[in-house]
């Protein structure tokens, strides 16, 4: 056995647990998390899985470094004192270490993470 994790069809996959809500929404009611994280051996403490967050605004509160591919979905990110970046499925992201700012989810936005251990 190799240990490979496949997540097939993984941008409809189904069976994403519920992950409640952000810790700093700008919504209210705030958008609902869910996700699914991935053991992955030998990977150092990194955390990875799939993501997904209804539509609404929130801080990014996360200090790691970040890694995501949007599978599905749309949005924009404004990092701290800088312009929106329009985010949307097909796009990959990366995310230095202490990057603040804003969330805007318009449409469901589902995506693949991996976050970097401090």
């Amino acid at each position: 056995m190799t240990g490979i994790t496949v997540l097939h069809q993984s941008a409809t996959i189904g069976g994403l647990q519920d992950q409640g809500t952000p810790a700093r929404p700008l919504t209210q009611p705030p958008c609902r998390l869910r996700g699914i994280d991935v053991e992955l051996a030998g990977a150092g403490g990194n955390d990875s899985g799939i993501w997904e967050c209804e539509p609404g605004r929130f801080e990014r509160q996360l200090p790691n470094a970040e890694v995501m591919h949007i599978l599905a979905g749309a949005g924009t990110f404004t990092p701290t004192g800088e312009e929106p970046l329009e985010i949307r499925a097909g796009d990959t992201l990366f995310f230095p270490a202490n990057t603040t700012g804003e969330w805007q989810v318009q449409e469901t936005v589902r995506k693949v993470f991996v976050v970097m251990a401090m």
